[in-house]
């Protein structure tokens, strides 16, 4: 780079020109920060033309520079490059590219328009930032986001590094950010409720959890605005940056504060125990389809970007949101992996849960690859070995891979078992067989892998759907507030409100709601795999029966911090249970696949009767007894689903003259639903009664 610093001193010596005569390089892409200035490079193939765009503030309503880029001294390829000498951290920029504005062509140029570079590492929001001003053609520059140039390198870690936790013990909790602790409840400041800074104070009640994962959803810059009217948009599947941390969860209020502030969060949440994943969303962008904004990656280079229909002037829909990134192309390849690697190696992340993972399966024409290198990319990449890959392996448009997701690497989230849990313990017919192969890891589903058994991620409930509170007290979704005439969400949810829609103040009801909630929990955490549970259900956290929050920024969404006291019980129960999980000596399976962890094990299948397990349809119950050698432990578990009591045989306790301890009944109040590992009650004969839908379990030296 000398040469270019040396001319780039020549030039700060005197006026400095509109036209850069610097061209700068090709590599790396987005603002780079080199001495004596700023590298900027940006990829597009069908513009004629192209200026980098300078600001004094996000809000501006006109550039304070504009330099055009030449295409003939400073175009490589299809790569528009610019040194500009003097530019410093914080810097910011936008783009605008000249091109035919042609949709039937796929063109979508607009030499008007404010665009944040693809590789931004930061992006700036002006208060009157507004989506339907980026819907229209034309000058923006006032009410557009912008980027920001950021030195990554400028962050003292203290030695930090992603924990690579062994997934055997781990326990995801899936969160968000904003909701965690927005509510006056939380007891966090109002200054720092809902944000980075929020989450550090409340690391105490995760590490109490036992929680050693956390899944946000995502963090990557979105449009809020990208909502029915009047609504936000508060999950944040609406990407507009993959790079650049979402400003709106920072508490600070100097544009470039968040970057630091999400490096401080997860820099705590290490030194707690506690990995970083990230729910990332490299299916669709928030410029949706033909009728949507023009933020970025549509106008700088639409065709590339974007799977498109037959008619160009429309977009693939595989996401259900409008457009479908058009991942497997080779610049969206690159792109994708090297977000991966910046907030890994920048930002110290320790995992990523894929949104609609099985879109990145899709060719640019909508096609299923067998190979698809975008995922083969992720799956071999050196920087990205030891990170927690989990796919989401099914997409809007049908195309379920639970079980079929290609890679060595990826985790997924089991969707099977979600299903048949709850279908189990809604009393179904001829669930039984599927429950079995669920408790020990999916092997119908994934045993012929040879993987471990943490490849399936267990989970009841997750943010898309009911939270566990309203499995149990909803036969149907109520999605009115979201202003679609609650024709939203999934209605298919397996759910029984148990005779009352909504809360109830019926002592029996609750009591059985609250069973079935511990029932769930108990499933979740002790079947084989990796266990995943959601936000505020270790405190029955409702929201009154809205299954498709994405919209309800409000209390609806926030973990209310009373339930705390209220649901005291559940909080206990599923610490417990979490705490003993982890207890678990498991260094001696850790790297045997799930086939050969069952074959290792003494694993017996039985019903009310011993050795006589009932898989007939109308079979509701079942009892299975493990012996675990690691732990010179064996177990008895009873899962009865039926509506009345039933008596089941227990086989000899492990060492002669042992008896059978009892560690869990979720039909028995608090605090003998479960009890502290070394005060397990003994259980006396050789028969134990099992409440109507419960779950049991017990225990005994081998």
């Amino acid at each position: 780079m000398s040469a270019v610093i040396a001319q780039a001193v020549v030039e700060k010596k005197g006026t400095m020109p509109n036209r850069a005569e610097i061209p700068g390089r090709t590599s790396p892409l987005g603002a780079t920060i080199v001495p004596g200035g700023v590298n900027f490079s940006v990829f597009s193939r069908m513009a004629t033309g192209m200026e980098l765009l300078l600001f004094d503030r996000e809000d501006d309503g006109r550039p304070a520079r504009v330099i055009p880029i030449d295409p003939a001294a400073n175009r490589n390829y299809h790569y528009w490059h610019v040194f500009v000498p003097g530019l410093e951290q914080g810097q910011i920029y936008g783009y605008r590219a000249q091109g035919p504005f042609d949709p039937a062509s796929g063109l979508r140029f607009d030499p008007a328009r404010v665009l944040l570079d693809p590789y931004g590492r930061g992006v700036v929001v002006p208060k009157d930032y507004s989506r339907e001003a980026a819907k229209l053609p034309g000058d923006n520059a006032a009410t557009a986001m912008k980027s920001a140039v950021v030195d990554a390198g400028a962050y003292d870690w203290e030695g930090d590094a992603p924990l690579q936790r062994p997934s055997p013990r781990s326990i995801i909790y899936e969160m968000h950010v904003r909701g965690f602790t927005r509510h006056p409840s939380s007891g966090v400041s109002e200054a720092k409720r809902g944000t980075y800074a929020g989450l550090i104070e409340k690391i105490p009640y995760l590490q109490q959890l036992s929680i050693t994962a956390v899944e946000l959803l995502p963090v990557f810059q979105f449009d809020p605005q990208d909502a029915p009217s009047g609504g936000t948009n508060y999950w944040g599947y609406a990407p507009v940056s993959f790079f650049a941390p979402h400003q709106g969860y920072s508490s600070r209020p100097e544009p470039l504060g968040v970057l630091d502030e999400f490096r401080d969060m997860v820099k705590a949440l290490h030194r707690a125990g506690i990995e970083v994943i990230l729910d990332v969303v490299f299916n669709h962008t928030a410029e949706g389809d033909h009728r949507g904004p023009t933020l970025c990656f549509r106008g700088l280079d639409n065709s590339t970007y974007y799977m498109l229909e037959h008619d160009r002037s429309r977009y693939a829909n595989f996401s259900g949101t409008g457009n479908t990134l058009n991942a497997n192309h080779p610049i969206v390849r690159r792109m994708i992996l090297e977000s991966l690697r910046y907030w890994v190696e920048e930002m110290h992340v320790d995992g990523f849960r894929f949104d609609l993972a099985s879109i990145l399966d899709r060719d640019e024409s909508g096609n299923v690859m067998p190979s698809p290198p975008v995922l083969w990319d992720i799956d071999s990449d050196p920087v990205l070995a030891g990170t927690k890959l989990i796919a989401e392996a099914w997409d809007a448009a049908g195309l379920y891979q639970v079980g079929s997701f290609i890679g060595d690497s990826w985790k997924e989230w089991n969707g099977r078992f979600r299903d048949d849990v709850r279908s189990f313990f809604r009393g179904d017919d001829g669930i039984v067989p599927r429950l079995a192969d669920r408790l020990v890891g999916s092997p119908q589903i994934y045993g012929y892998k040879e993987r471990e058994a943490e490849q399936s991620v267990n989970f009841v409930t997750c943010h898309d759907g009911f939270t566990l509170n309203d499995l149990v007290s909803y036969n149907q979704k109520h999605n009115e507030a979201n202003g679609e005439d609650n024709g939203d969400g999934a209605n298919d949810n397996r759910s029984s409100n148990w005779g009352v829609e909504g809360p109830s103040g019926d002592p029996a009801l609750e009591k059985l709601r609250n069973r079935e909630v511990k029932n769930f929990l108990t499933m979740t955490v002790l079947s084989l795999g990796l266990p995943m549970i959601l936000m505020g259900d270790e405190v029955r956290r409702t929201q009154h029966g809205n299954n498709n929050a994405y919209c309800q920024d409000n209390e609806t969404s926030w973990f209310d911090w009373t339930l705390l006291q209220k649901h005291a019980d559940v909080l206990r129960f599923v610490t417990l249970l979490n705490g003993r999980r982890l207890l678990r000596d498991v260094d001696e399976e850790r790297h045997l696949s799930l086939n050969q962890i069952l074959r290792k094990a003494n694993w017996v299948w039985h019903g009310v009767k011993l050795g006589q397990p009932d898989w007939s349809d109308s079979s509701h119950s079942l009892a299975s007894c493990a012996q675990v050698p690691t732990e010179k432990l064996m177990f008895y578990q009873i899962l009865n689903a039926y509506w009345e009591p039933l008596e089941f045989e227990l086989p000899p306790a492990g060492n002669s003259g042992d008896s059978w301890r009892r560690w869990i009944d979720t039909t028995l109040d608090s605090p003998d639903d479960i009890v502290e590992w070394h005060a397990a009650p003994y259980v006396p004969g050789r028969t134990y009664q099992a409440g109507p839908r419960s779950v049991v379990v017990l225990f005994a030296p081998l």
